[in-house]
């Protein structure tokens, strides 16, 4: 048996190692969409790591009150964060964001493109707006973001992450979410693009599909025969609160998939990818 000296020692020696590999200490995040419960929780594991965290969220009290929130977490957790709002699809509200760090003192080193909305209209049905403000949303204002805060990063000859919040539906034709499901397709294309483009500067740009996790957006497309649908190709299917399958995963499970992509050390050589995290969705055939 072990003495307990050495067992402390051991501790702290992998206590150390990880800190090493996924600290983010120093560096400043900015996560757009922060109010939402995806991109809460990409803030607090950010905040976790040792990041100042930027959340920014709509013009909205609602966002407002919830973007403090968020922020009172970290900062009880012992992180800095503050709440900036901002419209994601408004190059002057984001570049507004960038002048902000700047007067600070800081630089964006991480940035999470999360802001999104869906529709389950049907395909014959979708307007010319719907079609419009879906991709404006989803797609216009990643591009957008990957500009302002891309061309910041150039300038400052900043290393830093960009991560794009993408979608398992731009991955496999999901059924019910056209526009969206095309949105996001364009979005894993756009961060291959970019993971290319962006690597002769040390600026990493990856994106994130999470598979079903229950968000504000995507509730109205859950009808009892999809998510029956959904339990059947999910291996994983788990006990969660009262569902004793339930096909869902919670929000702190994308924790480590975003903290390993933000990370310089561990994360350095990760770039271009779409890191999928869907409890095996994927894997399912028949």
């Amino acid at each position: 048996m072990p003495a307990a000296g050495k067992e402390t020692s051991d501790v702290t020696a992998s206590s150390d190692y990880l800190h090493k590999l996924f600290n983010l200490d120093g560096l400043t995040a900015v996560v757009i969409g922060g109010t939402g419960v995806l991109g809460g929780a990409f803030a607090e594991a950010l905040g976790g790591a040792g990041a100042h965290v930027v959340v920014v969220g709509r013009t909205l009290k609602t966002d407002a009150d919830t973007g403090k929130t968020i922020v009172d977490k970290i900062i009880d957790a012992g992180g800095s964060s503050e709440f900036v709002k901002a419209d994601s699809t408004s190059r002057e509200d984001l570049e507004a964001i960038v002048a902000h760090l700047k007067a600070a003192g800081r630089e964006t080193n991480v940035l999470i493109n999360g802001a999104g909305t869906n529709s389950a209209t049907p395909f014959f049905e979708i307007t010319d707006e719907e079609w419009d403000n879906i991709l404006n949303t989803n797609l216009r204002a990643v591009r957008l973001a990957c500009q302002v805060f891309g061309k910041d990063m150039v300038d400052r000859g900043t290393k830093g992450s960009i991560i794009n919040i993408a979608s398992l539906s731009g991955v496999v034709p999901l059924s019910r979410v056209f526009t969206y499901s095309a949105s996001k397709g364009a979005v894993v294309n756009l961060t291959q693009n970019l993971g290319r483009e962006f690597a002769q500067y040390g600026i990493r740009v990856n994106a994130l599909s999470p598979g079903f996790f229950p968000a504000e957006q995507n509730r109205k497309v859950l009808t009892p025969e999809r998510v029956e649908s959904i339990r059947n190709h999910t291996p994983t299917s788990r006990q969660l609160g009262d569902d004793p399958r339930s096909p869902f995963g919670i929000p702190s499970e994308l924790a480590g998939a975003v903290v390993l992509m933000a990370a310089p050390n561990a994360g350095s050589f990760i770039t271009g990818e779409n890191i999928v995290v869907d409890g095996g969705f994927l894997s399912m055939t028949i």
